[in-house]
């Protein structure tokens, strides 16, 4: 259960938040607990959509940026992000089981996307501090300055949500797969 309340609908939101979370229903034909508790904070609520919305126009393709959330909610311990995002990358961006179990490792079986993934858990373990030498591995595996900037952003996404889900221990509303650690 919840710490805080989770509103059971949209119209038991606060009102400003009711228009973002109608976005989101007609984005994902539902609207998933983390973003109905969110809505307690209309203000936070908007921040984390026009973030998820900036980053998702960005040159990372779909396929990678859910690599780097699993690693990420894996990372931070985090298993209603580790089960939304398992949905994510099966239903939507297609990935196999073999590439999620990679991901949730830090990992992946993609050359190139193993480079983002090893990257972007780096910068969670050194709390953005990252040597050289990690940058040089990013971009000779093909990565511009414009997608390093990216990776780093979409860490910070993910580091927001297992955050709220943590501190608030959101009701999963996926099917459950449990983060295999915490950071």
């Amino acid at each position: 259960m919840s710490r805080i309340p989770t509103p059971a609908s949209i119209a038991d939101t606060p009102q400003a938040a009711q228009p973002l979370l109608e976005a989101v229903q007609a984005s994902l034909g539902s609207v998933p607990n983390l973003f109905r508790l969110v809505a307690n904070s209309p203000e936070t609520l908007e921040g984390m959509l026009c973030m998820n919305g900036a980053l998702s126009k960005g040159s990372l393709n779909p396929a990678t940026r859910e690599r780097i959330a699993l690693a990420i909610a894996n990372y931070n311990g985090c298993s209603y992000c580790n089960s939304a995002h398992t949905y994510l990358a099966k239903n939507i961006a297609k990935l196999d089981e073999a590439e999620i179990v990679a991901n949730r490792a830090g990992r992946s079986t993609d050359a190139k996307a193993d480079a983002a993934v090893q990257f972007a858990l780096k910068i969670a373990e050194g709390r953005g501090r990252v040597a050289e030498g990690d940058i040089a591995f990013v971009r000779l595996a093909g990565f511009s300055d414009a997608e390093l900037v990216e990776i780093v952003g979409h860490v910070a996404y993910n580091v927001l949500t297992n955050y709220l889900n943590e501190a608030f221990g959101t009701e999963i509303d996926f099917p459950v797969v449990e983060a295999a650690r915490a950071a």
